[in-house]
């Protein structure tokens, strides 16, 4: 099998050059023993990174036959990153994985493996995540199990490093949404599909490219591009608060004719008035972010635009 290796790389500087020897070593390694082709590849995606990212690229690639590099024109987020790399590199299977060396590269011999045995799809799952932080761990685990009770197709604890096959690739060009988000795309595919399990390790180097505002954004985007559920919550809301508030209003009628009495006070007017307008707020918010990706889904600007390869 001819294997491609997929990186997406931001401002990586510090940590490249010790990812690019692991991942030329393993993939020698691969040859070695027979299970891929000797024109195998490794290509890393440049999502316009500042630092020295990109030299390192060049410098390598002029270097090593194996070794390949897309340069996106501008940042353009890891999602698109990586489908950019997806879309251009060609193989019999792709690997994606990130620069960072968390996720064990020892995993994708297995995946290899799981390749040839049938699986057109192989996930690497993480099954130890105590590198991460404890409010990460548990966002995340617990993020997982939302998008389950919402009805998302999501596999628990997988990100990005994945082995997808020739005929998963040509399924996935098929999607031309502009808000990826590939956890959520890759499992509607079908295909025959197998798991891989590894311990993910603390970052090699570098500062994490996932800062708690793009997780919450990549979270968001995952919530509201795969589940519709939100707006039917805001049904359910909706007739809630107006049950209520019927309740209410029968309680003070009743509490005016029949005992001659009233609800003394503003806060009987004040509080139900700043209630039902956070609902509103609220609501036509929700509402927003869903029109909101419509209107970036009908504009169908490019996801990127690919400045050099190598």
């Amino acid at each position: 099998m001819n294997l491609a290796i997929v990186v997406p790389c931001f401002n990586e500087e510090e940590v490249l050059g010790t990812t690019i020897d692991h991942l030329r070593e393993l993939l020698n390694q691969l040859i070695a023993e027979g299970l891929v082709d000797p024109e195998s590849t490794i290509t890393f995606i440049d999502d316009g990174s500042k630092d020295k990212t990109w030299s390192m690229i060049e410098t390598v690639a002029r270097c090593d036959s194996s070794m390949h590099g897309i340069k996106l024109s501008r940042n353009r987020g890891h999602q698109n990153a990586l489908i950019a790399g997806l879309m251009t590199v060609r193989g019999d299977a792709i690997i994606s994985v990130d620069a960072d060396l968390q996720d064990d590269l020892s995993a994708i011999r297995d995946m290899v493996l799981k390749y040839r045995e049938g699986a057109e799809i192989v996930y690497g799952i993480r099954v130890d995540r105590r590198t991460d932080a404890r409010f990460k761990r548990m966002s995340a685990e617990g993020y997982y199990r939302v998008l389950r009770l919402l009805g998302v197709d999501i596999v628990f604890n997988h990100a990005d490093y994945r082995l997808m096959g020739y005929h998963a690739i040509e399924a996935l060009k098929q999607y031309g949404e502009a808000n990826v988000f590939l956890r959520g795309i890759i499992p509607q595919l079908g295909f025959k599909t197998e798991n891989v399990y590894y311990r993910r390790a603390e970052r090699f180097a570098g500062e994490s490219k996932y800062p708690l505002k793009k997780m919450l954004a990549l979270a968001w985007d995952g919530l509201t591009s795969f589940s519709s559920l939100p707006l039917r919550w805001i049904t359910l809301l909706g007739f809630t608060v107006s049950m209520f508030s019927f309740a209410i209003g029968s309680w003070a009628l009743i509490a005016r004719i029949f005992f001659d009495g009233s609800v003394p006070g503003w806060a009987s007017t004040v509080i139900p008035m700043y209630f039902l307008g956070g609902i509103q707020l609220l609501s036509l918010g929700i509402i927003g972010e869903y029109i909101a990706k419509i209107y970036t889904e009908t504009k169908r600007r490019p996801r990127y635009i690919i400045e050099k390869m190598i």
